[in-house]
């Protein structure tokens, strides 16, 4: 007997998961928007060659990185598709410097924070580009016509938090990849032919543990002894990892996503705070890595739990199969546990200078000399600092 099989959309698939739900706000609409916006930068990318939309402005974004003309085409479509659902609070985009806010009447329950083309200095040459969101619930009062102005603190909430976050990558074929918390993760690819994103990937998991390493080695000069480690680990042994480097997020983690292994983009001597941004990359990513069964590290605890002091704050990031970051964490715990007391008096301290008052590049200088990650040296010294100041002991 020959039966009708019927695509679930990305549209049926939110309203069956919320149709129950009584709670302020329409997410659905709000995925709408998100959802309209995907669509329409999937399109100029696609034809970006076609209408000469490729190349570079001669604008440089807050990040301080050249602008790509798709990266304003990116920013302005989701700006705009999200300001006028009615369902946004407040924005916080990677290439705008401030909070975006819609108009009073149009003020809603949620906050958005995006990086609207990731990886766009790769479009020139063809590579996989993507688009990042993350979707949380505004905290301040949005009083009884729900339309109050929301604030700062709205945005800056750690990404434990958010209530879901998506990727859409914009290759081959669009895919949409969609976490809610405590929903798992689903893969939706846009059928071109009737307009919608329309379930392909459901109940995505990510394996225990990979056989590949995702890092940018041409910065290896640059890392701390803990990445060094771990990534000498991830080479050696019966079995090594292969290396698989795309250079755009959203195509390296869902590559990790689906095979299994570990994303890293570390801190090192150029970059003290790593380079990917909390809120616009490494929080919303990190939620689909954890609901889909993997982790998602800083180095010193789960990304999860960093409460953001700036919108552009940046943090390092160690993602994918948890056996595999549970072991770079273990480097790090064991990196940390095993600075000597007899730091104090290493011949690298001349000319009587107090190792509690260098410059962060001293503690990469000296952490090198005694492989010692610069990080874990720092944090030692702040710790004996306070140490000395609640007895009495530090002038």
């Amino acid at each position: 007997m020959f039966t009708v099989r019927h695509p679930q959309t990305l549209t049926s698939f939110i309203l069956a998961q919320h149709h129950h739900k009584a709670e302020k706000g329409d997410f659905c609409g709000l995925m709408g928007a998100i959802q309209s916006a995907c669509k329409i930068i999937s399109r100029a990318v696609h034809r970006a060659g076609i209408e000469e939309m490729g190349g570079a402005t001669e604008e440089v974004n807050v990040q301080g990185e050249i602008v790509k003309r798709l990266d304003i085409v990116s920013n302005e479509t989701m700006i705009h598709f999200l300001v006028n659902s009615g369902q946004l609070c407040l924005g916080a985009s990677e290439e705008t410097e401030d909070v975006i806010r819609p108009a009073e009447h149009l003020t809603g329950e949620f906050v958005v924070t995006f990086d609207p083309l990731d990886g766009s200095s790769n479009i020139d040459a063809g590579v996989n580009v993507g688009t990042i969101f993350g979707i949380y619930r505004r905290i301040s009062d949005s009083g009884p016509q729900g339309t109050n102005p929301g604030e700062l603190s709205d945005v800056l909430q750690p990404p434990k938090n958010l209530i879901a976050s998506g990727y859409t990558m914009y290759g081959a074929s669009t895919i949409l990849v969609f976490a809610t918390k405590g929903g798992g993760v689903n893969g939706f690819t846009l059928d071109t032919g009737i307009g919608e994103f329309v379930l392909t990937h459901k109940a995505m998991t990510i394996p225990t543990q990979g056989k590949i390493y995702s890092i940018n080695e041409g910065n290896h000069s640059k890392w701390d002894a803990i990445t060094t480690q771990y990534v000498q680990q991830c080479k050696g042994g019966p079995k090594p990892y292969s290396l698989r480097y795309i250079g755009t997020m959203v195509g390296d983690v869902h590559r990790t996503l689906c095979y299994g292994g570990v994303f890293m983009y570390p801190a090192d001597s150029a970059n003290a705070d790593g380079k990917l941004r909390l809120l616009y990359e490494c929080g919303p990513m990190g939620m689909i890595c954890e609901e889909a069964g993997g982790r998602a590290s800083f180095g010193k605890g789960d990304v999860r739990d960093i409460t953001p002091t700036a919108l552009h704050q940046r943090s390092p990031i160690f993602m994918g199969s948890k056996l595999d970051v549970d072991a770079f964490d273990a480097i790090a715990e064991n990196d940390r546990a095993r600075i000597p007391d007899m730091v104090w008096a290493s011949p690298h301290l001349v000319h009587g200078h107090c190792f509690r008052c260098q410059p962060p590049c001293f503690y990469s200088h000296v952490g090198m000399q005694l492989q010692i990650s610069s990080g874990s040296l720092l944090a030692w010294a702040v710790l004996q600092l306070s140490t000395l100041m609640a007895a009495g002991n530090f002038a």
